[in-house]
């Protein structure tokens, strides 16, 4: 019996230093985030759903967004009635990231399919 507990304790111990050791840290350094709270409406109105929402950039640059939200979010060309097919994140899960190289020049409208009240811009010059 002692020596189960013993064993218990060295394992439940072990692990706990292990999840100490274990802190996210933020690698990609992002062009756009989606900040926290963001998926109830209302960031629209103080122009926060993505921030920046419109992000300018040379052909041939990229682009990246970062979730910094507990929800899901997407990051998907065109408006949320007329989507254009031309890029798509998918969901993407908490701090998870979405990069897009940008090779032509114009104007790129997106928004989250998840969260239509969210739209951002991409200028290519």
């Amino acid at each position: 019996m002692i020596v189960i507990i013993g064993v218990s304790i060295f394992s439940f111990s072990n692990i706990s230093s292990i999840e100490d050791d274990v802190e996210p840290k933020l690698i990609i350094e992002p062009d756009v985030i989606m900040p926290t709270k963001v998926s109830r409406p209302g960031c629209e109105m103080e122009d926060r759903c993505y921030i920046p929402s419109v992000v300018a950039v040379s052909a041939g640059d990229q682009v990246t967004w970062v979730n910094e939200d507990s929800a899901f979010h997407s990051v998907t060309s065109g408006f949320y009635d007329s989507p254009t097919e031309l890029f798509d994140s998918g969901h993407l899960d908490p701090f998870e990231s979405y990069t897009l190289t940008f090779d032509e020049s114009g104007t790129f409208d997106y928004f989250c399919t998840l969260h239509p009240w969210m739209q951002g811009q991409v200028v290519v010059e």
